[in-house]
């Protein structure tokens, strides 16, 4: 139940190991963070607003972003990767404005969302919102970079795992004169 980083005929070095389990349990975090959200928004009124919907939908994406980044960033395909790196960053982005959004105007945008609830309470569940989306942003750059070091990893490591890297000169004498450097 969940996703496993051992690959018996791969060699993974142990800070390789260790980058990727701090990869998962920060998805992990991100996934909980965001289905939390996805309840809060809900605990305001059981169906949204567009406000409320757009609320919803970011924190839809966010979770698609972190399942797709466990695979994306241990073994995917270059453009899995990049589409990771693109979401993730989006994403982020969305997240901190979302956050700086509900801290700075909560009034305002407890009155775009509709709520069915009394206004101290409900400013209350937005700002338990707006919290979890500050550790979303913090959460989403700490991915970003790791991820980077493991695809990084994987590069400088070469063949170990089949992605291709950084050639020895042995390798390389067998190649046609051109491309001898």
């Amino acid at each position: 139940m969940g996703v496993t980083i051992h690959n018996p005929t791969c060699t993974i070095p142990e800070t390789s190991y260790k980058t990727h389990k701090i990869f998962l349990f920060c998805n992990y975090i991100l996934l909980g963070a965001a289905s939390s959200c996805i309840f809060l928004a809900l605990s305001l009124r059981l169906l949204p607003s567009l406000v409320g919907t757009l609320f919803i939908l970011l924190h839809i994406i966010t979770i698609i972003g972190a399942v797709s980044g466990c695979t994306a960033a241990s073994g995917g395909s270059n453009r899995w990767y990049a589409a990771h790196m693109i979401s993730t960053v989006l994403t982020g982005i969305f997240q901190g404005s979302v956050s700086v959004l509900i801290f700075t105007t909560t009034g305002n945008f407890l009155g775009a969302m509709k709520s069915y609830v009394r206004d101290e309470d409900g400013a209350v569940i937005l700002k338990l919102a707006g919290g979890l989306c500050v550790l979303m942003f913090c959460l989403e750059w700490v991915v970003l970079f790791l991820a980077f070091r493991i695809r990084y990893r994987a590069f400088l490591d070469g063949d170990r795992c089949g992605r291709d890297g950084i050639r020895t000169e042995e390798e390389l004498k067998n190649w046609p004169w051109p491309f001898q450097v």
